[in-house]
């Protein structure tokens, strides 16, 4: 294949401004790796495929940081001859019981411990499990990155917000980049989102195949078929690690096209006259696109609500995905008053009931401009992400409260999936036939599941390895063995501007403070006696209600007396001493009395 160079022509830089959102210290210590890797040359496409045969096989390992045995912030390492290459840097979404947490991202120590190693970043696709942690890892180290039209430019408003900025490369598929002595091919592939790709990357030690988030669509919306031919080009040359998509590996079968999206929308539209409302996940281009393009047909103008989808239909405009849609079909939310019920369709955010999102403030009547109608339909053109099942129940709950028709991909083809089937991986590991096996992207029990699938076309099980996040997969040559916990595959959990300031302890806390409240004891002594300068005072929250309890309230004061007596006694004058001492007795107290732990702090002053 002959190597494209669109380094130096893509190469541009997203803008560098004053940061609000991260610490000022941080941001000019980016800054100014950032500043350092401008001036260095820029990386060129060389002959890569003819370098690698010429080098001698090389030990090298694969790290995943994230995404093994967990759906979410997918970040793996290829490490050779000194060098690394990152794969993806995604987030994952707080997991029900991380309270107050707004994200969780990667544990980058490895990479802040071996930043001169590391030659670039490359990106599979735009979804936030893949991107979302791209901010985070720039306030550490300096990273040229590398990813397709949408995918880059959903990680430029992503540092505009964040006033970040970087060395960045526009690819697309057929694209063959130099990083260091990593030869990277990027690869058409199929997924839910316009510009996926696959890559082969060559280098000393040998040959890794990563298919990102795929699957096989022969008729996809926007007529780019996955490579495919490519494919079996690549497995015929030798791969020595396959890293594999394994989400719907437990799904017989096939994941059918897009075009029967298209034909479910087709049918929707054909028989209704009222008002549509479609919420769908907002990366998804080429969908929302035959949306728009169903709606011209039946002659229906389309308001956009929602600012994720906003921003990206603006983005897709800019890079000429909507370039055939007129602006005239546009119309501002707020002026759908003024049209009929048949000549409006709604798109907006919403599908996975995100408290803030236009669909969820619809159907709790908090949307400034859309009050919704009885007879309106709601289609829901996506399926639940785990663990968002309940809130997505309590919102199409509400709709039905409305008396609104809803339709659900449940029954109704308003929706596939993004990710290859059993029998779409069969296909992929035939073509490909790796001498080992990495199954990636998934929960344990889908690792587990592509394991047994591998197995059964023949790779010997000593040839396939699971990994968790943090071990390493180490190759030389023929042999491969997997290294538990070669670094931290910790989850590092966002709160605000904190990152990585919340653990385990008060996780803990939080928990115990959503489940069985807080009691607060105040206590005031004589520095010189020890004796009490006033009654002890207890406040809870989330407790009991202190007017109807008094009785309990008194009693957990006398404790306090008792406790206080009996320390004094002992010589116990202390803080941190008098202080457990209430704490414990109050703790046994309040739980043989309730049978409840709340958590029980003790305020000492010393007068």
């Amino acid at each position: 294949m002959a190597t494209k160079n669109n380094n130096k022509q893509n190469t541009e830089k997203t803008g560098n401004k004053k940061r609000a959102k991260a610490p000022a210290k941080k941001v000019k210590k980016t800054a100014a790796k950032v500043s350092a890797a401008a001036k260095k040359p820029k990386t060129k496409a060389k002959p890569a495929a003819q370098a690698w045969k010429k080098a001698g096989k090389a030990p090298f390992r694969i790290i995943p940081l994230g995404g093994m045995k967990e759906i979410g912030k997918n970040c793996t390492l290829i490490e050779c001859n000194d060098e690394i290459l990152i794969i993806d840097c995604g987030l994952a979404f707080p997991e029900y019981e991380m309270f107050g947490i707004d994200i969780v991202i990667p544990d980058f120590t490895y990479l802040k411990e071996n930043s001169e190693k590391v030659k670039g970043l490359i990106i599979t696709h735009g979804h936030e499990d893949h991107i979302g942690a791209i901010p985070y890892l720039l306030q550490e180290i300096s990273v040229p990155v590398y990813a397709s039209p949408l995918a880059m430019g959903m990680i430029d408003h992503k540092l505009e917000e964040n006033y970040l900025s970087c060395e960045r490369h526009v690819i697309k598929a057929g694209d063959v980049i130099r990083l260091g002595n990593f030869a990277v091919e990027a690869i058409q592939t199929n997924h839910s989102i316009a510009d996926a790709l696959a890559y082969s990357i060559k280098f000393p030690g040998g040959h890794v195949f990563h298919t990102g988030d795929f699957k096989i669509d022969y008729s996809p919306l926007d007529g780019k078929v996955i490579d495919l031919n490519r494919f079996s080009q690549l497995g015929d040359e030798g791969i020595d690690v396959l890293l594999c998509d394994s989400t719907n590996v437990l799904r017989k079968g096939y994941t059918p096209s897009e075009a029967v999206v298209r034909r479910s929308i087709d049918e929707i539209f054909d028989n209704t006259e009222r008002r549509i409302i479609i919420a769908t996940f907002a990366s998804n281009v080429h969908r929302i696109k035959y949306f728009i393009e169903a709606s011209m047909k039946h002659h229906r103008r389309i308001a956009v609500s929602g600012r994720s989808m906003e921003n990206v239909l603006a983005l897709s405009k800019s890079l000429g995905y909507l370039d055939d849609i007129p602006e005239s079909v546009f119309v501002d939310v707020s002026e759908i008053k003024n049209l009929a019920d048949k000549n409006i369709t709604i798109i907006t955010t919403g599908s996975q009931g995100e408290p803030m999102s236009a669909l969820t403030r619809m159907a709790y009547d908090n949307h400034k401009s859309v009050k919704l109608k009885k007879n309106d339909v709601v289609v829901f053109s996506s399926s639940p992400i785990p663990g968002n099942e309940k809130v997505i129940s309590q919102i199409i709950n509400r709709l039905y409260e409305k008396e609104v028709e809803v339709v659900l991909a449940s029954a109704m083809d308003v929706h596939v999936s993004g990710h290859a089937s059993s029998e779409e991986l069969k296909l992929v590991h035939t073509l490909l036939r790796p001498k080992f096996f990495m199954p990636a992207h998934g929960e344990y029990r889908h690792l587990v599941e592509h394991a047994k699938l591998s197995h059964a076309l023949g790779q010997p099980k000593d040839h396939i390895f699971l990994l968790g996040n943090g071990d390493a997969l180490e190759v030389n040559d023929s042999k491969a063995e997997v290294v538990r916990g070669y670094t931290s595959g910790e989850d590092v959990m966002v709160d605000g501007y904190g990152i990585g300031d919340v653990g385990s302890v008060v996780l803990k806390d939080r928990k115990t403070l959503s489940q069985s409240g807080l009691i607060t004891i105040s206590v005031a002594l004589d520095q010189a006696t020890g004796s009490l300068m006033s009654e002890p005072k207890l406040n809870t929250r989330g407790f009991v209600f202190v007017e109807e309890h008094m009785d309990l309230i008194n009693e957990a004061i006398s404790v306090v007396y008792n406790t206080i007596g009996k320390s004094t006694s002992n010589g116990a004058l202390d803080e941190a001493s008098l202080s457990r001492a209430i704490r414990s007795d109050m703790k046994t107290f309040i739980y043989n009395t309730t049978k409840r732990n709340p958590m029980i702090i003790p305020v000492i002053l010393y007068v």
